[in-house]
């Protein structure tokens, strides 16, 4: 493994794969920072570019962006109040309550340090068990692979905040769209309405900036966005005292053990893992009245657990080929377009890019810690930048991009009428992450289906009898069951019938 690892940092002596890294975690910081744009939104952006920048360097800036946005929210939580990230909604609650005491220098040092303990946490598990996995995934048949997809799909709209009911709609939406283009099977064209355009399918990378790249300009630019002045910490209020260190060290542990294993469950895990590594701090404190007044376990918990799940998710994307967030869908669809599909032979048969990819997230880790404390001036900064500057550049790179994939008009027009339809489905409460893990899960479901009903000749005890397959639907059934639970008990809102 050492060997491997120095294979993979002997090929940074390649300096594009050290400037993919920088700007990955330069720019994830950035996106993490601004409200509204998000680590999906960058990706969704610079997803045509992959085929210029090959399969290891998408990797390497793919990763640094997720590693840096997952950092960059916490910079606007502890100083404005505002989360720059759905995760990092968790940290605002002690991190500005640590700015008004003016100790805002303090609670950015410790979200930094506890965001690299943890990534290292995250990365040294991936080194661990993503092989062990991959040998594991070997043994795995078609029926395992249906469970696993459909466990990606379900636990997704269990755990989704808002409707469970709105969420599974967005799936079956993903997976219908998903069935367009020629059958798998019988090589005949379906759903295309007679237009060649679509014998293909429709483009992932059009859908996806559509949903994220167009709706979030859209949502972003509608907004009153004027952030309150704000103080940059200067370098000498960065340390913080001793007591704080001794507070937020075992808090940051614990929450890279939280949230490296809710990295590997399917679902939002960065925003389960800090809200159950701040159930876990304020149920373990000895003065758990101390948390929301400013309680540095409160920031160093939650950021640590944000970070681990960033880390974790890349497991079961690179070791069984399946995504169970958003972002690592994005991250697959990247590597396909490159040619190279993840899965238990991956890490085998592609063993340089792996542990360059590892070296990657080492070197991106460090540099977070590095440079995100000196330029925190800096990236307050770009809080004064209005929404309705920026984003009609983004929507300008959706189009570009978008058209440079094929030189087809017909995928821009896609992306603008998905765009549409997704800013207009965001504001009755429909969530678009549900319709872009299901687009990319179809075809590997659709084929595992298949494959099982051919095995099993219709017979149901071909799939009963394969424990993994029953453990794993087990599994998803109690999840849902306990959503369903949680929903029930939920009381109405004042006012409705």
């Amino acid at each position: 493994m050492i060997h491997n690892l120095g294979t993979g940092f002997a090929a940074f002596t390649d300096p594009t794969f050290v400037l993919l890294a920088l700007v990955g975690v330069v720019l994830g910081t950035v996106v993490g920072v601004l409200p509204g744009i998000g680590p999906i939104g960058a990706m969704s952006v610079l997803l045509g570019m992959t085929t210029q920048l090959g399969p290891t360097g998408s990797l390497i800036l793919f990763a640094g962006i997720y590693f840096g946005s997952t950092y960059g929210g916490s910079t606007t939580s502890i100083l404005l109040n505002v989360p720059g990230e759905a995760s990092s909604v968790v940290t605002a609650l002690d991190g500005h309550e640590m700015t008004k005491r003016d100790r805002a220098g303090s609670a950015l040092t410790v979200a930094a340090v506890s965001s690299f303990v943890a990534g290292t946490v995250a990365i040294i598990g991936l080194m661990l068990f993503a092989p062990w996995l991959s040998g594991v995934a070997v043994e795995l048949g078609p029926p395992e692979y249906m469970a696993l997809c459909i466990a990606g799909l379900l636990l997704l709209a269990a755990l989704s905040s808002g409707s469970t009911a709105k969420a599974i709609a967005m799936i079956c939406a993903g997976l219908a769209v998903g069935t367009v283009g020629i059958d798998p099977a019988a090589g005949d064209l379906r759903f295309t309405m007679g237009t060649t355009d679509l014998a293909e399918g429709f483009s992932f990378i059009a859908l996806v900036m559509g949903v994220f790249g167009v709706t979030e300009a859209l949502t972003t630019t509608g907004r009153r966005w004027r952030p309150e002045p704000v103080r940059a910490p200067k370098l000498k209020e960065l340390l913080p005292t001793r007591q704080e260190s001794r507070e937020a060290a075992p808090a940051a542990v614990r929450g890279s053990v939280i949230g490296f294993l809710l990295g590997l469950v399917p679902g939002p895990s960065g925003v389960l893992s800090t809200f159950a590594s701040y159930v876990t701090e304020r149920k373990i404190s000895r003065h758990p009245g101390r948390f929301g007044k400013g309680a540095v376990e409160g920031v160093a918990g939650p950021e640590a657990a944000n970070n681990a799940a960033a880390g974790a998710a890349f497991i079961p994307l690179l070791a069984l080929g399946i995504p169970f967030a958003p972002t690592m869908a994005l991250v697959l669809a990247a590597l396909l377009l490159n040619g190279i599909v993840p899965g238990p032979t991956f890490i085998n048969d592609q063993p340089e890019m792996f542990w360059t990819v590892i070296a990657a997230m080492y070197i991106a880790n460090l540099a977070l810690l590095v440079l995100n404390l000196p330029l925190v001036g800096l990236f307050t900064r770009l809080l004064s930048i209005p929404p309705q500057v920026l984003m009609p550049m983004v929507i300008g790179l959706c189009i570009v991009g978008v058209y440079a994939e094929n030189n087809s008009m017909f995928d821009v027009v896609v992306m603008l009428v998905t765009g549409l339809l997704g800013f207009a489905l965001r504001r009755v409460g429909f969530s678009m992450a549900p319709f872009v893990l299901a687009v990319v899960l179809q075809p590997t479901l659709e084929t595992s289906l298949r494959q099982t009903l051919a095995f099993s000749d219709g017979n149901p005890a071909y799939v009963l009898g394969r424990p993994v397959t029953m453990v794993i639907l087990g599994l998803v059934l109690v999840a849902v069951a306990l959503s369903v639970r949680r929903a029930l008990k939920t009381p109405a809102p004042a006012g409705d019938d």
